[in-house]
Formats: C-alpha cells, sequence, structure tokens
C-alpha cells in the first residue's frame, strides 16, 4: 500500500472509530496496524474493535459487507471506499480444533487484549483521543524488538497452532528476537503444527520467503531449530549435512548453500524464493559417491522438479505458481552448457517464459557456491541485446500447414518435422514461408 493511499485508509478508518465513539461505545486500532505505526512502517490494513455489538455496529453503518462471523463478533463495514473488519472485543471460550475458538463472549478492552498471541500485537490505539492503550507491556516490547506470547506461551499455542509459524514470521519479518519462555515453548509444540491447514502453513512461509532481507535466511535457520522445518517441509530439512564436493562447493553441504542464496533475497517475487528454497532437494535422495571419490548427484534436477511438485501440491499452490516453480527447478542445470550450446538451443533457452527468473536463480547459485558469473553475464547480454521476436518468432510453418501442405498425418513423423523446421528457423537458416515449405520437402525426400 502506497503512502497516499494507506493516509486515505487511515483517515477513514478514523472516522468509523469516532462514529462509534460518538454513539458512546469504546473503539480503537488494533492489533498490527497499531504496532506498525509505532515502528514507522505503513499499515497493510486497519481493523478496528469496540464495545459495541454486532448489531449496534450494524445499526450505525447501514453499508456493511454483512457479518464476517457472528458468533465471533465482526462485521464488515463499509465507508468512503474502503472496507473495515469492526470487532467487538471478545473473549475466546475453549479451543477444540487447535485453531478456532468454539465459541466467544463479549468483554472488557483490556479482556480482549489478554486473548490476543503476542504482545505487539496486543496494542490499541484510540486515533480520536491520539493515544496508545496498553493491557499487556507490548509498547516496551516494541522497543525491546521482542516477540513474546501474552500470557502463558504454551496457553497461546496450544489455542491457536499457527501461531507457531506466525511467531518465527513476525520476529523475521520485524528482525524481531523471540523471548526465552516463548521459543522454549514453540520448541515444545513444534511438531503440532501438522494439524493446521496446508494453506494456512503455506500462507505463513510465503511471508518469510518473500520478506525483507535477512527474512529468508533468517526464517530458515528459526525454522530449523525449532523443529518446524522438519515437521512442514522435511525435503528441505533433508538438506542439512549433505555434503557437496569442494571444488565447486567450497560453503559447505547444501542446507548452507540454500541459506546463502536465500541471503541474496530481499522481498522478492515468490517464484524465484520458492526456486531457490527447492532448487535443490533433489540432491539427498541422489547423493552418491563415484569409485574416485567423487561426489555425485546424478539427475538431481529431474528428481527435485518431481518433488517440487509434489511439495506445492500437498501445500496448495496454484498451478500457474507451481508450474513455474517446478520449471525453475526443472532447469537449473541446463545454464552450465549454455556456452557450447547451438544458436537455436540458446534461442529456445531465452525464449521460455520463466527464463527471467530462471537466469536469476543461476546468478544466485553461482555467487552462493564457486562465485564465477561469466555464463550469468554472456546470457544477460544476450537477452537483453537480441530482440524479442528474434528470441521466440511466431513459427513459420504450423502442424496443420504441413498437413495440407504435404499431406502428412498426425503423428511422429510431423513433431520431427516441426521440430527440425524450428531449429533451422531459431539458427537463421529459414527466413519466409516459402524458404520453409521448401526445406521440409528436401527433408522428405531425403527421408
Amino acid at each position: 500500500m502506497s503512502a497516499p493511499d494507506a493516509a486515505g485508509t487511515e483517515r477513514a478508518a478514523a472516522e468509523v472509530v469516532a462514529r462509534l465513539q460518538r454513539a458512546g461505545h469504546a473503539a480503537y486500532f488494533a492489533g498490527g496496524c497499531v504496532r506498525d505505526r509505532l515502528l514507522g512502517r505503513v499499515p497493510h490494513d486497519f481493523d478496528i474493535a469496540t464495545g459495541a455489538t454486532p448489531d449496534a455496529v450494524q445499526a450505525l453503518f447501514p453499508r456493511t459487507t454483512g457479518l464476517v462471523g457472528r458468533s465471533f463478533g465482526v462485521v464488515g463495514v463499509l465507508h468512503d471506499g474502503f472496507t473495515f473488519e469492526v470487532a467487538t472485543f471478545r473473549q475466546d471460550l475453549d479451543y477444540i480444533d487447535g485453531r478456532r475458538p468454539s465459541g466467544v463472549r463479549f468483554v472488557t478492552a483490556e479482556e480482549d487484549a489478554q486473548r490476543r498471541d503476542f504482545t505487539v500485537n496486543g496494542l490499541f490505539y484510540d486515533p480520536v483521543a491520539d493515544r496508545v492503550i496498553d493491557h499487556v507491556g507490548g509498547r516496551a516490547d516494541l522497543e525491546r524488538k521482542v516477540i513474546r506470547a501474552i500470557g502463558a506461551p504454551d496457553a497461546r499455542f496450544a489455542e491457536d497452532k499457527l501461531r507457531l509459524l506466525r511467531a518465527v514470521r513476525f520476529a523475521v519479518t520485524l528482525g524481531f528476537a523471540i523471548e526465552e519462555g516463548t521459543w522454549a515453548a514453540l520448541r515444545a509444540r513444534a511438531g503440532e503444527i501438522a494439524g493446521i491447514s496446508p494453506e494456512r502453513i503455506r500462507d505463513e512461509l510465503d511471508k518469510i520467503w518473500i520478506g525483507p532481507f535477512p527474512a529468508p535466511p533468517r526464517g530458515l535457520d528459526l525454522l530449523d531449530q525449532s523443529g518446524l522445518l522438519a515437521a512442514v517441509l522435511p525435503e528441505v530439512a533433508a538438506l542439512r549435512g549433505v555434503e557437496q564436493p569442494p571444488r565447486f562447493h567450497p560453503e559447505g553441504d547444501v542446507y548452507r548453500h540454500t541459506r546463502l542464496m536465500l541471503g541474496h533475497l530481499d522481498r522478492a517475487p515468490l517464484v524465484l524464493a520458492l526456486a531457490v528454497l527447492f532448487h535443490d532437494i533433489g540432491k539427498p535422495p541422489t547423493f552418491q559417491v563415484d569409485p574416485t571419490g567423487r561426489i555425485r548427484f546424478n539427475e538431481h534436477e529431474t528428481v527435485g522438479a518431481r518433488m517440487t511438485e509434489a511439495v506445492m501440491e500437498r501445500l496448495r499452490y496454484s498451478n500457474e505458481v507451481t508450474g513455474q516453480v517446478v520449471a525453475c527447478v526443472a532447469n537449473h542445470m541446463t545454464f552450465k552448457d549454455a556456452p557450447q550450446m547451438r544458436v537455436s538451443t540458446l534461442k529456445r533457452l531465452m525464449g521460455r517464459a520463466t527464463f527471467p527468473l530462471e537466469l536469476e536463480l543461476h546468478r544466485i547459485d553461482c555467487a552462493s557456491s564457486h562465485g564465477h558469473l561469466d555464463i550469468y553475464r554472456m546470457l544477460k547480454e544476450k537477452f537483453e541485446t537480441m530482440p524479442p521476436e528474434e528470441i521466440n518468432p511466431p513459427p513459420l510453418l504450423t502442424g496443420h500447414d504441413l498437413m495440407a501442405e504435404l499431406g502428412l498425418p498426425e503423428g511422429r513423423r510431423l513433431g520431427e518435422l516441426m521440430r527440425r523446421l524450428r531449429e533451422a528457423q531459431l539458427e537463421g537458416a529459414l527466413a519466409s514461408r516459402d524458404e520453409a515449405l521448401a526445406f521440409a520437402r528436401r527433408l522428405l525426400e531425403d527421408r
């Protein structure tokens, strides 16, 4: 959200609070927007907490999206082009599924603050009076840069297991430490994260991988040290201790290599971040030492691509994102052969939709191991100087053209002819439809 958008959203949210207060109800900004304002960050959204019941909120604001969750006292209010979640101060009843309470009861602001997850998220702010309301010591923890559970850490994590991942996410994206008691409780319950839905796990992890530096590498470390990594991404946890050939990987094992690569990310595109994380997960199952004593990972990119697809299906990623990440993983070893490639092969390499991401993955891969960037520079120069229509020109002939002009049926022979035509076109040997037809006829006569 840009600064002007944030200013407009905050102004509209303050007007909602003011209307609630004029009607005699306590009302404040709540949670992350208060934390971010105090840290000098632009809030992504503004949540409002109030003493007004859902019915009272709807009576004051006739334009609503309906009850977001009546049993939880949350109403979506539309005001001045923005939508805000307005929640009645509540206390959660017993948690029965490790994620949601069985119900709520409406309480005071102080009691509402006590049921929240971490002290830095338990603050209120009154935009009318311009004052912070702190019932949980959150302001002091913001100054100390500490993530601390409100009340008993073990109880907070037992109520909602997703908080295990949220603690790590807040720590690494804010640059905070996790308080000792909170960390101990987190480690003790790390294995219980498996009970959370894959989509919610995925969303928390994504915020770590695409977060600001050094969130990605530090997030990997905290996930690993806590036991969460083994619970949610065992394929990545398995990278630790897998040795690599020192000649190509003087940095150490596969885990350290992957961690160094994550250290090059700073608010990276999700596909690139996931490609970095998964690019070598095929190495543990393909590890072997040949008779000369050399470590090898034969076809680890192919194995890794299959594993990546399985991981991403497990975490319910979209087909589009999954396909792009799998392509990056499957192709990441192709770049080492670029200096020996024919022009047509290079064009096919650069013509892939994921090529810019693959090229950046290659750069980070090299920079985090042997340090040689000659191939990266060569490909980058070609990609930037060669016109797009030369890299990936439209085919001179389609399969239907060949079937109509030459009487070829569908099948392997047609596919092979199309491949040879495309290769000749990318090499620059064919420039027109007539030349392509003549070339196709010569190929058929030679056969």
